[in-house]
């Protein structure tokens, strides 16, 4: 599932981004790019409970996707770690102003395509209104009550 946004870029509130090189990879350091410590504890819980509720593993990459945002989301998805099939990557390029939302097979029978694109719906409006941490919160929502929990979608 591919969108792209149609919002201009909000002014970065909370000043320059900082990373921190640490081997081959590069690490934010927390407060200093887009998101308060606030924000990342609001994630942070936005993710464990959609993860702990559904039973499928989710996962989120703010930042820049590439010229191919899809397959760029796709290499981020498959290389998560851990079951891949069973997991869902919600991947946003504010600057690039692109959501993209990967599922692994079996995550993708729980949630088809019609209910990551309300998802994304969703996510759209709310960053048009520069609500990056709600848009984010708001889509995990979504994609989690579509997705159900896995006991109570067998009883159904």
């Amino acid at each position: 599932m591919t969108q792209q946004l149609n919002r201009q870029p909000a002014a970065d509130q909370h000043g320059p981004s900082a990373t921190q090189e640490t081997g081959n990879s590069s690490v934010m350091e927390p407060g200093s790019g887009p998101f308060s410590y606030r924000d990342l504890a609001r994630l942070d819980e936005a993710l464990t409970m959609s993860s702990r509720e559904t039973g499928l593993r989710f996962t989120l990459y703010v930042g820049e996707l590439g010229s191919d945002t899809r397959a760029t989301a796709e290499d981020l998805h498959s290389r998560s770690g851990g079951d891949t099939s069973n997991s869902v990557l919600v991947a946003l390029s504010p600057g690039q102003r692109v959501l993209e939302i990967v599922t692994g097979t079996a995550a993708a029978r729980r949630l088809p395509d019609r209910a990551c694109a309300l998802a994304v719906l969703s996510m759209t409006s709310r960053l048009g209104a520069g609500d990056l941490v709600g848009a984010i919160i708001n889509g995990l929502r979504q994609l989690s009550d579509a997705a159900g929990h896995p006991a109570r979608r067998k009883a159904d």
